[in-house]
Order: C-alpha cells, then sequence, then structure tokens
C-alpha cells in the first residue's frame, strides 16, 4: 500500500491561483473581510493593490460589493471564513449574488471544523445545507490541491455564482496532473466493487486511505471525490449504487442538509435502496480540539471509515 504523498493547504493554493490569474486579467477583483492574512492573500495585496478590495469586519457589505463589481463586469472573488460569508451574509447571498444573478465566487476559507478549539462559533457546518436550498448557488468543495487549482480556473468561465470552501491544513495529493477535472462532474480515485466511499472535500483523503486499508482484508471499495455537492453527480451516484453492495457518503459538515442527505434522497427517488451510511458531524455539541482530532472523533478517519465499511457490510 503507497501512501499518498502530503502537498500544500488548499488555501495557500487558492492564493497562489489567484495571484497567478489576476496578474494576467486586470478584471479579477478579491473582496475580503478582514481575511487577507488568514485567507493567504498579503502577497496577492502586495502585487496587486488595485485588485483587491477590504471591507474589515463587514460580510454583508462583502458581499454586497462583490455583486456591485460583478454587475460592473469584473470577475470577482468574496473572501471570507466560510462560517460568517454562509450564516451573517446569507440574505445578500441569496438575493444579491443569487436570485440577482451575478457571479460572484464565494470563497468560503477555514471551513468546516478548520478552526478547532475555537469552537462551534466559528465552524461552517452548516453552509452545504444553507446554500442547497438557494437556487442559483453551486457549491464546489475540493479534496486536494489539485482539485483547487482546477476549481479556480473553472470559476472564471462558470457563468452564474458559486461557492468554494477551503481548509487550512496540508493536503493529501489524490489525483495525477493529467486528470480531468469539470464543475458538476465526480472523479473517481479508486475502482472497487463492494463498497464505495462518496466522499467531498478534506475527508475525501480519509476514505481513500480507509479503502487501502480495507484492501487488505479482501474488501474492494471504490472512492468517488464528489467535489461538486451542487449540482450532484447523479449519473456517478447512480452507477455506484449498481455497482456495490454498500454505499458510505463522507464529509465535514452536519449530517443533516449535506452530501449524504442528497445522496439518500436521489437513490431513493430513482427507487434504490442498499446498505447506505451517512458519515459527518452529528447533531450534537461539536467537541474541541483540532481539525484532525474532531475527525477522529466523529469517525471521519481510516480507521473510523473502516470500521463503519466492515460494519455496513456485515449488516448488508
Amino acid at each position: 500500500m503507497i501512501a499518498p504523498a502530503i502537498g500544500r493547504a488548499n488555501l495557500e493554493v487558492f492564493a497562489d491561483t489567484v495571484l497567478e490569474l489576476a496578474r494576467q486579467d486586470p478584471s479579477i477583483m478579491v473582496v475580503t473581510s478582514d481575511s487577507r492574512g488568514s485567507g493567504k492573500l498579503v502577497p496577492f495585496g502586495e502585487e496587486l493593490p488595485d485588485q483587491i478590495i477590504e471591507m474589515g469586519i463587514a460580510e454583508q457589505n462583502l458581499v454586497g460589493v462583490a455583486a456591485g463589481l460583478a454587475m460592473s463586469g469584473a470577475t470577482v472573488f468574496a473572501v471570507s471564513p466560510a462560517c460568517f460569508l454562509t450564516a451573517r451574509a446569507l440574505e445578500q447571498i441569496k438575493n444579491d449574488v443569487a436570485y440577482s444573478d451575478h457571479p460572484v465566487k464565494l470563497i468560503g476559507i477555514s471551513a468546516g471544523v478548520s478552526y478547532g478549539a475555537l469552537g462551534a462559533t466559528h465552524h461552517s457546518i452548516h453552509d452545504f445545507a444553507a446554500l442547497r436550498a438557494i437556487n442559483n448557488v453551486g457549491i464546489v468543495v475540493p479534496a486536494d490541491n489539485f482539485e483547487t487549482r482546477e476549481a479556480i480556473r473553472a470559476a472564471l468561465a462558470h457563468a452564474r455564482p458559486l461557492y468554494i470552501r477551503y481548509g487550512k491544513k496540508p493536503m493529501l495529493d489524490l489525483h495525477s496532473p493529467d486528470t480531468r477535472f469539470e464543475i458538476g462532474e465526480a472523479i473517481v480515485i479508486r475502482e472497487g466493487e463492494d463498497l464505495t466511499f462518496i466522499a467531498t472535500g478534506e475527508p475525501t483523503g480519509r476514505a481513500l486511505l480507509a479503502a487501502q486499508n480495507l484492501e487488505a482484508d479482501g474488501i474492494s471499495c471504490r472512492v468517488i471525490s464528489m467535489h461538486t455537492v451542487k449540482p450532484l453527480d447523479m449519473e456517478a451516484l447512480l452507477y455506484a449504487a449498481r455497482h456495490s453492495s454498500a454505499i458510505i457518503t463522507v464529509e465535514e459538515h452536519s449530517i443533516y442538509g449535506g452530501l449524504g442527505e442528497a445522496c439518500a434522497a436521489i437513490l431513493l427517488q430513482h427507487g434504490i435502496c442498499l446498505p447506505f451510511k451517512i458519515v459527518a458531524i452529528p447533531d450534537d455539541y461539536t467537541v474541541t480540539g483540532d481539525q484532525l482530532e474532531i475527525f477522529d472523533h466523529y469517525g471521519i478517519s481510516a480507521a473510523g471509515l473502516s470500521a463503519a465499511a466492515r460494519d455496513l457490510l456485515a449488516k448488508g
């Protein structure tokens, strides 16, 4: 078994990619809410000061200004901690961006439980649920550095509002450079027949490690990076359901309203019933710790997912 190499934090790759693109295109603007440092955008501001706007801690204003810039023809990346961007500024996202159809790229940084010990006030485990319910907003959750770069490049050509979320930890490298990335199209990282892990974002690497662990026990697992939560790749999901004995979804989000519930709804509406489990953050007061400690506590780890897979297959 060969473990994936460890790359950089997706946040760092996002910032480098936006800077690279903005050097070539003066219409690219970054708007932040006191997030220049935490968003790794200090080099961007130093090199391209006329293409960055600092709003201070005013997320609602940030989204409104971003919408206005987009309406004026700019390509806008609105960067703010995911917990505040998708809660405090939800009304502005709904009205100024989505309903008004301004193609703002909403960038939720330090997403999920990345803030760790800062606790529930700084966790964004609601954002999929909130934004899935709003028409005209896509949701992309890159699983590694490759998906991060490609998501930002794809966002430039995406003519509708888009929410992209990133965490702070160095990521496992899951893809070769020649992998094809398309918003709305899942990527099969590993083939398998017994069980399919469908994961999004940073837990995807843990699903791959679990699949490698299970191989030693003779359990063959497919691993799918469902990097786009909305619109969901229904074809990839239905194919997995018809060619697996069980499915486990994995996400850094509440068990309610996220990837798992979206997959379950599609399967039921297509008359497909198979052993199915959502591994996510339960409806409880989230434990305190760093991101990986929280992952371990809730079974979003190679060991936890391996155990969940054995249990699900045994029950099926």
